[in-house]
């Protein structure tokens, strides 16, 4: 089932109200980067319903953040008109979150390694690192104009 939600301020309290585990939510924002926080904070929001330790969240944001950053800025091309498409699912010790553009896609295999010698000073590849760094699974559509990421409750980093 999927619960289709307002965009954003309203997008918090729509999920706050309206959680409940293992339903699929779908967030739908214009590219404008004062809509990222408010996506993070909805999904965040709807975490405190789970047992997901502090450090899990953490991760969460920061690789959600990267996502739609990279939706906006990159698929987009920071156009205001063109949307950022967001649905995620929280079941029993996993969230998954999927971010879609409405950008022709990219080849994920094309970005240079943001750690090797000769890149450290461009700007650009360390998100789809940190991604990868923080989330348990980052997998590319066909098209490369969507991730889907995973985060498993624990993952080691929590005291429990």
């Amino acid at each position: 089932m999927t619960h289709n939600l307002p965009s954003s301020r309203t997008v918090r309290n729509s999920v706050t109200m309206n959680f409940r585990q293992g339903a699929w939510y779908s967030l739908e924002v214009p590219s404008i980067p004062e809509e990222i926080s408010e996506v993070e904070e909805a999904i965040a929001d709807a975490l405190s319903y789970s047992s997901f330790c502090e450090t899990d969240v953490f991760a969460v944001r920061l690789a959600l953040d990267e996502a739609v950053t990279n939706a906006m800025k990159h698929g987009n091309r920071s156009d205001p008109k063109k949307k950022v498409f967001i649905r995620f699912c929280i079941e029993d010790s996993a969230i998954t979150i999927s971010v879609r553009d409405e950008g022709p896609g990219f080849d994920y295999r094309d970005v240079p390694d943001p750690t090797a010698d000769e890149n450290l000073e461009l700007p650009s590849g360390r998100g789809l690192l940190l991604m990868r760094s923080y989330m348990d699974s980052v997998v590319f559509n066909e098209a490369g104009n969507e991730v889907t990421m995973i985060k498993r409750m624990g993952g080691g980093s929590c005291a429990r």
